[in-house]
Formats: structure tokens, sequence, C-alpha cells
């Protein structure tokens, strides 16, 4: 069974090769968007992105991930609290801002399974993300560790746990049920 990025993989190629005869038998790269019926310019270069974004005002957040914590910030004026963390107060950019630790325990408000990824998420199986209101009233967007969405329901409670995601290595968060057994 091939991976939905091989699937990708091989259609773009069909489609280069489709573009590619037009443009030999009409002299453009010219293909038709199958919803549409429009004439797309298929480009002939390709772009590779990939992404450097700071964190230095917010790599107190990451350092805490690597602590076991989930961190938060909290508007010293308004006591609003953000998540993912801001430095700066959206309403009120001058106002300061102060680190707070999230409680890692909630209820689950929303989900959905995501069969369609985008191309650098091909290599996952089908993946559930879903949203958790924390006993602090935050909500968190993170991906649900439950392989069978038949067991998600709305205000089952969930918990929050450090996770390392493979294969990249890197330090996120899950939204993680929790069954009576734990």
């Amino acid at each position: 069974m091939s991976t939905q990025r091989e699937q990708a993989d091989l259609f773009l190629a069909q489609v280069e090769q489709f573009a590619n005869t037009m443009k030999e038998s009409v002299g453009i790269p010219v293909i038709m968007d199958q919803k549409t019926g429009v004439r797309m310019w298929w480009d002939q270069r390709e772009i590779k992105l990939k992404f450097l974004i700071s964190i230095e005002k917010t790599f107190k957040f990451f350092e805490a991930l690597a602590e076991g914590k989930l961190l938060a910030t909290k508007c010293k004026k308004s006591g609003k609290i953000y998540f993912p963390p801001q430095i700066d107060c959206p309403e009120d950019p001058s106002d300061e801002a102060e680190w707070v630790e999230l409680p890692k325990e909630g209820e689950l408000i929303t989900w959905t399974v995501i069969y369609t990824k985008p191309y650098s998420f091909g290599h996952y199986p089908d993946y559930t993300v879903g949203i958790a209101r924390l006993t602090n009233g935050v909500q968190v967007l993170a991906w649900v560790r439950e392989t069978d969405p038949s067991k998600l329901k709305v205000g089952i409670p969930v918990k929050i746990e450090i996770v390392r995601r493979q294969p990249e290595n890197y330090l996120t968060y899950e939204i993680v049920p929790v069954t009576e057994k734990q």
C-alpha cells in the first residue's frame, strides 16, 4: 500500500508528463483543472521551502517543553492568558506579559480526522486533531492520540502530554484521552 505522499508524487509526475506533452504540441505547458475546467499553467520550476522562524522571544516555551511543562503567557493588566504564548499583549502591546504554566487536564471540545494531509505530512498515517479546553479555560489545539475516532466524544476527559514527534524527533504536545484504567 502506498502512502499519500507517494500517491501525490505519482499524480504530480502524471500531470507533469501531460504538461510536457502539451508544451510539445501547442508550445505551452498547460493543463486543465479537473474541478473547474479552467486552463492552468504548469510551472517548470520546483520550489522547496524550509522555514526559519525566530523563536527568541518565546524560547522559554520550548525550554519548558523539554522539562515536561506547557507554558502560556498572561497579560499583567487584563489577566488574559494567551496560548500559544504571545510576548506582546494583542489588546495593548504596551502591556507586559508573564509566563504561566498551564494545567494539563481538561476536556475534549471538538476534533476532526485528517485524511488529506499537506505534502509535508504525507508520511504520517491519517491523524486526528482536536481542541481541548483545559481546567483554567484555555483552549489548546493539538494532535489527538487516538487511532479510533469512534472512541472520541465531546466532553471526555483529556490530558496534555509532551512528546517527541517522530520521525522528526522534535518536542511537541498531544491531547490524550484519559481512560478509566489510567
